[in-house]
């Protein structure tokens, strides 16, 4: 018996939304283009240490409800640390450490409480940052950037180095001279809510795919659905459906979701109906946003943080994979989002520069030795959220059982994990709902 749902492309919104199906009795069929499960946040064996290496750090705030839901399906929401309430370490680029710590008051009153005890602000960032407490309620003009609302909003350049700069340019991947202030002002008015848990980080404790990719193809396989990696679909009309053609096979299935990355959407289709040209022609123009990761092993550590803040550098933060992963991981991943300047930079230039700022931020590197540095470039990370770029579709199109999932599907949210499972529950419900009716 055939499947149910084909569900095209293997990463966070293609298996939340298998997941979501095999959890309703819908027989699924995933198929994923790459050899492994994971998209754009998968993870690879390093050869030379063994370790288990992210393609890049994906960080989890506690507001992603439907990402927790979609890992306590799967049994890994544990495998997930998220802090009781925000704290992050930060060294300024003259080298002072401070850390912005909230305190257990009801939220959102403890983001601004740990804000104004924040020693590396003065009185004037922190009256500014009073004042900003009702513009994250609002919704902001589309036409500005991130920058232009928060100058907008009088925000001190101490304040937008410190604080806002780095959380905009993790949640969006761009620079803030370049990404909507409406989109950052979305994270943020999650941030703020009326949880305490919405504002604290949650940090994997496991490589990308050991935490969801494998237990949700067990998951699929385990409820009478198969998985299938290294298998390249492509869609077309047939007899008013729709077929799915791999390699030499022809797949039917009572509907499709297709859960590729943007930039892959139209190759998917191999003769796209007119109805779907002005979404494939929006997924053409869409401009990609890079992120540049160094991954750094040392002969012993060399900070006692998990995550680091670097504002005002190129690599904006530091993440600790023994303090993560424990003693089976010993490196440290400097990250750097919407990065541009960087993405053509040679690997020795990179490590150089990520070993520069980080010995600036941390005294432990003068003493310690390289033993390892790989350097891993995903020039399309994210899709940019920068004023004037093309129109989001919704997971429904105008193809009777069609639908499309992905964290570029109109979900309010920027290119996030959250985006991306929002967008696969959504397309499970509407698949569901098709089938059975």
């Amino acid at each position: 018996m055939g499947p149910d749902v084909i569900v095209i492309g293997g990463g966070f919104a293609g298996l939340s939304a298998a997941t979501a199906l095999a959890e309703q009795g819908v027989r699924v069929l995933v198929l994923e283009e790459r050899p492994a499960l994971g998209g754009r946040a998968s993870a690879f064996t390093d050869p030379s240490t063994g370790e288990r290496v992210d393609n890049g750090q994906h960080v989890l705030i506690g507001g992603y409800r439907e990402t927790f839901r979609f890992l306590r399906r799967l049994g890994a929401e544990a495998d997930v640390h998220v802090q009781k309430g925000l704290s992050v370490d930060i060294v300024d680029r003259a080298g002072r450490r401070s850390r912005l710590e909230c305190p257990s008051l009801p939220a959102p009153a403890h983001l601004l409480a740990g804000a104004l005890r924040w020693t590396a602000l003065d009185w004037r960032d922190r009256l500014a940052l009073l004042a900003m407490a009702p513009a994250v309620r609002q919704a902001a003009d589309p036409s500005l950037t991130v920058r232009q609302w928060l100058v907008r909003h009088r925000q001190t350049p101490r304040l937008i180095e410190l604080l806002w700069e780095p959380l905009a340019i993790a949640a969006l991947n761009q620079s803030i001279d370049e990404a909507s202030g409406a989109a950052f002002a979305t994270v943020l008015g999650r941030m703020f809510g009326t949880n305490r848990r919405d504002s604290a980080l949650g940090l994997p404790a496991k490589a990308l795919d050991e935490l969801y990719a494998l237990p949700a193809k067990a998951y699929v396989e385990g409820h009478g659905g198969e998985v299938r990696t290294g298998a390249q679909a492509r869609i077309r009309p047939f007899d008013g459906r729709l077929e799915v053609r791999v390699r030499s096979e022809t797949l039917r299935a009572r509907a499709v979701i297709c859960a590729v990355a943007w930039y892959a959407l139209p190759a998917v289709f191999e003769k796209p109906p007119a109805v779907l040209e002005d979404i494939l022609e929006a997924a053409r123009s869409t401009t990609a946003s890079p992120i540049v990761t160094v991954n750094l092993w040392f002969d012993r550590p060399v900070t006692t943080s998990a995550f680091l803040g670097l504002p005002g550098r190129a690599m904006q933060w530091v993440f600790d994979k023994r303090a993560l992963f424990g003693e089976a991981s010993s490196h440290l991943s400097l990250v750097s989002s919407g990065a541009e300047a960087l993405v053509g930079q040679g690997n020795d230039e990179l490590v150089a520069l990520a070993l520069g700022e980080l010995g600036g931020a941390l005294p432990a590197v003068a003493g310690a030795t390289l033993r390892r540095a790989v350097v891993v470039r995903e020039r399309r990370a994210t899709f940019s959220v920068a004023p004037g770029q093309p129109p989001r579709p919704s997971t429904r199109t105008g193809v009777s059982g069609l639908f499309l999932a992905g964290d570029w599907i109109d979900t309010g949210l920027p290119a996030t994990i959250e985006s991306a499972v929002v967008s696969g529950h959504a397309a499970a419900r509407e698949a569901t709902s098709y089938i059975r009716t």
